[in-house]
């Protein structure tokens, strides 16, 4: 496996981005990078990012989770942000990325879990949590869904699979601000695009819509209904909040509702923001993940 490293110098001086670097290997030679903001013995709050943004996505929410008393977490994603880049397209699956992420898990040795996740982050993240339920306490899911190739593909993601298999360019912060309802800054525009300095590093980007089990014979689909099947059992609170100006995901919030014991009678919300509620609506979000009864108990509790 040929894996390259951003070099340091792409990530100075990012715009509210001052979080210090922390490593760890998910397997021999290959390093991811995460966010790690407040005490150590505060419950954790885990953020898990999508295609094709990193834990920069999550800057405006890390702060106020570990000013409120919690242990904020955001990895990036292997392929992704400041962790290792593999080069081949090949490298990369379904199965890996969740493998990946559950290693770093029990390797920081979480429990008590307040998973957030959005786009790849939930397709990935409630995986993790399905497969691993002893670690979470409780979901908060922005635009994400767990695909079971039962349902069929919008045309919009069809569109987006295609653009990012076959364009001769992939320009990752324009991509980002395509999918906010605000319009990003060119400084925010060129923190999405630090992790990528050429088209070397954008592989893992490049396949994950090709990773999506929209089909029987789609070698995730197995494991996802497995998972889908736990949390049609799940009892422990589910908070579903969506930007509803998203073509793709901003109505995928009712399945999930629907199908998880524990998102009944939780405050659900649709709201004014785009595929990036994290870029779009980062404040509002965080406001509304700590007002949440299921939350607000936690509050200020060190673990």
């Amino acid at each position: 496996m040929k894996v390259l490293r951003t070099p340091d110098s792409r990530f100075v001086n990012l715009p509210d981005y001052p979080f210090a670097p922390h490593y760890a290997e998910v397997e021999p030679g290959l390093r991811v990078h995460f966010v790690d903001e407040g005490s150590q013995s505060a419950r954790p709050v885990l953020m898990l990012h999508g295609e094709p943004s990193w834990s920069f996505l999550y800057r405006k929410m890390i702060p106020r989770f570990a000013e409120a008393g919690f242990r904020a977490l955001a990895p990036d994603l292997i392929g992704f942000g400041k962790s290792d880049k593999p080069t081949n397209t090949a490298d990369y699956s379904y199965e890996k990325h969740v493998r990946w992420v559950t290693r770093w898990l029990v390797e920081q040795d979480l429990r008590e879990i307040t998973l957030v996740c959005q786009d790849w982050g939930s397709l990935i993240g409630l995986r993790v949590a399905a497969e691993n339920e002893e670690r979470f306490a409780r979901i908060v899911v922005a635009n994400g869904f767990l695909p079971t190739a039962r349902n069929a593909v919008p045309p919009a993601f069809r569109v987006w699979r295609a653009f990012a298999r076959y364009s001769p360019i992939f320009p990752i912060g324009r991509i980002v601000a395509s999918g906010c309802v605000t319009k990003p800054s060119e400084a925010v525009r060129k923190a999405y695009d630090a992790p990528f300095p050429d088209r070397r590093y954008c592989a893992g980007a490049r396949v994950f819509p090709a990773l999506v089990p929209t089909s029987e014979a789609d070698p995730a689909t197995p494991a996802n209904r497995r998972a889908w099947e736990v949390l049609g059992r799940w009892n422990k609170p589910v908070l579903t909040l969506f930007g509803k100006n998203d073509p793709i995901l901003g109505k995928a919030d009712k399945a999930l509702q629907e199908h998880i014991p524990g998102a009944s009678g939780q405050p659900h919300e649709r709201f004014w923001g785009g595929h990036f509620v994290q870029e779009d609506r980062g404040e509002f979000l965080a406001e509304r993940i700590l007002a949440w009864p299921a939350m607000a108990a936690e509050v200020g509790t060190r673990g």
